[in-house]
């Protein structure tokens, strides 16, 4: 088990932050630290991750705000559509209606 930075412990409040695995939980770590961390928590982020697993981040989920989005769309030269979370929201049909 891959052990993370104590740094990394404030974004995980609602987790066991000692079970994490760096490799495993992977994917969920990248996206709450893009969403939430500090410039020092991105550059662990890239040293340990590379840029191309977070671009399959950025590039896979809707969990991320849009402004983290945007900025990650910006860095990495994407256009909105290759980024889940700049689509627009689901609507779903309401109760009663047909389509």
């Amino acid at each position: 088990m891959k052990k993370l930075p104590k740094l990394l412990k404030k974004y995980f409040w609602d987790i066991d932050f000692e079970k994490l695995d760096a490799n495993k939980n992977s994917f969920l770590l990248i996206k709450r630290v893009l969403d939430r961390g500090k410039t020092t928590d991105i550059k662990w982020l890239i040293s340990h991750y590379g840029t191309e697993k977070i671009k399959d981040v950025v590039t896979t989920t809707r969990d991320l705000s849009r402004p983290t989005g945007n900025f990650w769309r910006l860095i990495f030269g994407l256009s909105p559509d290759q980024v889940p979370c700049l689509q627009k929201p689901y609507s779903p049909i309401h109760f009663g209606q047909s389509s």
